[in-house]
């Protein structure tokens, strides 16, 4: 038996407790992002395109840049009355960064466009509205100005951002000049007479033009109007949709007028109503019609078998009485519901009429209101030519008034760039490249910690705390007979070298000499143990040992399939016949050891057991499986899972070593690490794991077993 002090050198380097230090390698997170970029890459470019797609969605804007120079100051200014505009010191420019920033000098540039400037300052505004939209009902977007001055001259940039590249520069420019003006103006000492008549008149006509607008806004706001042709469209295609609801209204009533007199002479003709193609094909008379054609069918058939009062004549009758009753209520609903049709067609033409009566009231009064609004609008349109002339003689005035005195001069005009600086594609782009490499690595790793399941060497050695004993390959391919005898049938291929491999493993790593007993496990059904227990006591028989194969698993039996084998004999057939353990063991007919392979005897289970535990803790189980020990150099236990049956660890508790079987991607870790710890609180020594079921594609990307491709091409060329 093993060394009850002994424990595995990897759990006791990496395990305090129950704790485990998790070492990853730059190889290991390769992996998480190999194994996860399924999931982990289509979310990534979700993210990454959305942010793009909804960054590039932002209105364009443009910018355009205009240039100030103040002359550099040769002489002081001492004069009384006379205003001094160089630039000196910092405060002077940073004075005129602050009116260049005021709201005072924004409105003087508002007040300087000029018509065609302001259709080009509401063009990008326009695009974006419904079409039929009224200019005049747009505001004025002046987008965004910024006063930069450049550092250690005497130099302002003047930056405008707007939606169009023309009205950027426009605004640029208009802002140099209703700066240069205002210098002008500070700086005049003369007579302001003119100036200040121009302004009264100018903001008097400003007066004027905004009342008569403000009238036709109310005129029309009284009319409900939205411009002069809409409104015009609007009435007359109301006109037209009342006409045709009249026209159809009258065709429909006449059509339903049609079918009721139909009906009413019917019934004072006494005539059938179901006739009328109205009633007859109406869902709930047809079917009972039908009905009672085929009820007085079968009577007709039945009367002439028996006679009056006979029983099924009287039922029929009164089945067709029945029939009859409720075909005549459903003929008179359907003539109740062609009277509510009739109903509902009057009431809508009535308000057919009505609505025409409106439409074309309306049409009229749209004309006597097209007279008033065409005399407001020019009244409007003659004050605002007024106001905008009185305006630009005001800024003449201004512009020309001691030019001499103002010591600025403009260095360059703003030009229009088409190019727009937002959205800015190559920094989105950038953007979403990060935020799709951020979200890739954030899911996949993410997932990593969230799934738990066995998936790598790492798994193995650096979390559970077990050796990796090997890892066997995804043998799908091979048929049953062929990849459970792997080594019996001496075959040269990847899933035969990988169990020499493992076989290699259980000998450095075992403590113990022959003859000596293995159990071999998993955590849950399906991860591949009897394949391991089959090819393992094969690697044994191979080299020579002579081994014993056990079918531990007394409530699923399977290893007599594999082999061939009937399941007659074995353990449970022995325990029943008394459990004789001083009999010859390899002769007892209760047991029925056969011989399957050179070196190989299989035990069978001999049947199923509902209740195994009754077998395997009793003492004459023990007794066996020394005697086995006593016959075979090796006896290999295959048992159940852990996770379902406590079997396992009743085995395990009279055997010497333990093989722990894993297959990729089924069984969780804590799951295992739980088990595991089962097994060494019993003083099992665990050899180590094996990691089953991983595809050849994965082999190398998951363990550092690559000698796996060089083996292919090895074999390959001796073949």
């Amino acid at each position: 038996m093993a060394d009850p002090n002994h424990k595995p050198k990897l759990a006791t380097a990496l395990h305090t407790g129950d704790d485990v230090v998790e070492r990853r390698t730059f190889r290991d997170y390769f992996i998480i992002l190999r194994e996860r970029s399924w999931i982990a890459l289509p979310l990534a470019l979700l993210f990454a395109i959305g942010y793009g797609y909804r960054e590039m969605q932002v209105i364009p804007l443009f910018s355009a840049r205009a240039t100030m120079q103040f002359e550099k100051p040769d002489t002081v200014v001492a004069i009384q009355n006379v205003v001094d505009t160089a630039v000196r010191s910092d405060v002077d420019m940073n004075t005129h960064l602050e009116v260049l920033r005021s709201s005072m000098l924004a409105s003087e540039v508002r007040a300087a466009l000029t018509p065609e400037e302001i259709l080009i300052l509401k063009r990008a505004i326009m695009k974006r509205s419904p079409p039929g939209t009224d200019p005049a009902n747009i505001g004025v977007d002046m987008g965004s100005m910024s006063a930069i001055p450049s550092r250690a001259s005497f130099i302002i940039s003047i930056n405008v951002t707007h939606q169009d590249p023309e009205a950027a520069a426009v605004i640029a420019n208009k802002y140099v000049d209703s700066f240069m003006r205002y210098l002008f103006t500070k700086g005049s000492s003369g007579n302001q007479t003119a100036v200040q008549f121009l302004t009264l008149q100018a903001e008097r006509l400003r007066l004027e033009s905004e009342g008569a607008n403000q009238g036709l806004q109310r005129y029309m706001k009284e009319k409900n109007l939205i411009s002069l042709d809409s409104s015009t469209n609007l009435v007359t295609e109301q006109f037209k949709r009342a006409a045709g609801l009249r026209e159809e209204g009258r065709l429909r009533l006449s059509q339903i007028d049609e079918k009721v007199r139909q009906i009413e002479s019917f019934q004072a003709a006494n005539r059938n109503l179901l006739e009328i193609s109205e009633i007859g094909t109406h869902p709930m008379v047809s079917p009972l019609n039908n009905q009672l054609i085929r009820l007085r069918q079968e009577l007709t058939l039945i009367s002439e078998r028996y006679l009056e009062l006979h029983p099924s004549i009287i039922a029929k009758n009164s089945e067709i009485s029945v029939t009859e009753t409720d075909l005549a209520r459903s003929i008179n609903q359907a003539v109740a519901e062609l009277r509510t049709r009739h109903a509902e067609a009057q009431q809508n033409l009535r308000i057919a009429e009505a609505e025409y009566a409106r439409a074309e009231k309306a049409q009229i009064d749209l004309t006597e209101t097209s007279i008033a609004y065409s005399s407001l609008k020019t009244e409007a349109d003659t004050k605002e030519q007024n106001y905008r002339a009185i305006l630009a003689r005001l800024n003449d005035t201004k512009t020309v008034k001691n030019i001499e005195n103002v010591p600025v001069r403009p260095l360059d005009r703003a030009t229009i760039n088409p190019f727009p600086f937002s959205p800015n594609k190559a920094q989105i782009t950038k953007t979403s490249i990060g935020i799709g490499v951020i979200v890739f690595l954030a899911v996949a790793v993410g997932l990593s910690f969230v799934d738990d399941r066995i998936k790598s060497a790492w798994d193995v050695e650096s979390f559970i705390g077990a050796d990796l004993l090997g890892i066997v390959p995804d043998l799908g391919s091979l048929k049953d007979n062929e990849k459970y005898s792997l080594l019996t049938q001496e075959r040269q291929d990847l899933g035969a070298e990988a169990f020499l491999g493992i076989y290699s493993s259980i000998k450095i790593r075992s403590k113990l000499d022959y003859p000596k007993s293995i159990l071999i496990t998993s955590t849950i059904p399906g991860e591949g143990k009897t394949l391991v227990s089959c090819n393992v006591a094969g690697s044994f028989a191979r080299h020579g040992r002579k081994t014993l194969l056990i079918d531990g698993d007394l409530r699923r039996p399977m290893l007599h399939r594999h082999f061939s084998k009937e399941n007659e004999a074995g353990i449970i057939r022995w325990f029943d016949a008394g459990a004789d353990p001083s009999r010859n063991f390899e002769q007892d007919s209760n047991l029925g050891i056969v011989n399957v392979a050179p070196n190989l005897s299989l035990l069978r289970s001999g049947g199923r057991s509902k209740s195994p535990t009754a077998i395997l803790e009793h003492p004459s189980f023990g007794s066996l499986l020394d005697a086995a020990k006593h016959s075979y150099d090796v006896v290999i236990i295959d048992s159940p899972p852990l996770g379902a049956v406590t079997d396992s660890m009743l085995i395990a508790s009279r055997t010497d070593e333990v093989i722990y079987v894993c297959r990729f991607n089924r069984a969780y870790r804590k799951h295992i690490r739980l088990f595991m710890r089962s097994l060494r609180d019993g003083k099992n020594e665990v050899l180590g794991v094996i990691l089953n079921g991983i595809s050849h594609r994965r082999i190398e990307y998951y363990s550092s077993y690559r000698y796996y491709r060089s083996y292919k091409k090895y074999y390959g060329s001796q073949s």
